[in-house]
């Protein structure tokens, strides 16, 4: 799961397929504590985690950009570089791979990340692609394409969840 989707639709008001669901986002501060804070309630672990706070758990991921800095577009691209929990480093990328523990293998097998690593990786030119997924969705057999591009035509359901950005969670 990708907090950074999450974080991208609360300030933005959009989908990660363009679609506006509100017209102004929150603040960044905000959507973040909503979206620590908020989660310890939702765990029913507040007082434990959720703030950086004496006493609280002080688990912490260096990013690969500054989420109060990038430009709304980008927050869906953020990725920990460094992620350490309880002390321990548990995931390392980059100049920080050497730091990791060695990669699990992805379970179950048949899951798309096993054949579509990452999750909204750009390319250069980032504006040139959306995603890494390829083909048509095999879920709901919409085009990925087309969906991408099309408007929220309620009749037409393949249409219609690929605008708000496939439920398929291939991209």
């Amino acid at each position: 799961y990708n907090p950074w989707t999450s974080l991208y639709w609360l300030v933005s008001g959009r989908t990660v397929g363009g679609l506006e669901l509100y017209p102004q986002g929150l603040s960044r501060d905000t959507a973040l504590q909503l979206f620590t804070h908020g989660s310890a309630w939702f765990s029913s672990e507040q007082g434990k985690k959720g703030q950086i706070k004496v006493g609280q758990l002080a688990d912490l991921a260096a990013l690969s950009a500054d989420f109060f800095s990038v430009e709304d577009e980008a927050i869906k691209w953020i990725e920990s570089v460094l992620t350490v929990v309880d002390g321990k480093v548990v995931y390392a990328a980059g100049e920080f791979d050497k730091l990791g523990p060695p990669q699990l293998p992805v379970l179950p097998e048949w899951s798309p990340v096993a054949k579509v690593p990452g999750h909204w990786k750009p390319a250069a030119p980032l504006a040139a692609q959306v995603h890494q997924c390829v083909g048509a969705c095999t879920v709901h057999a919409h085009s990925h394409e087309r969906a991408r591009q099309s408007s929220v035509p309620v009749s037409d359901f393949q249409g219609f969840w690929g605008a708000l950005g496939c439920s398929c969670f291939a991209f």
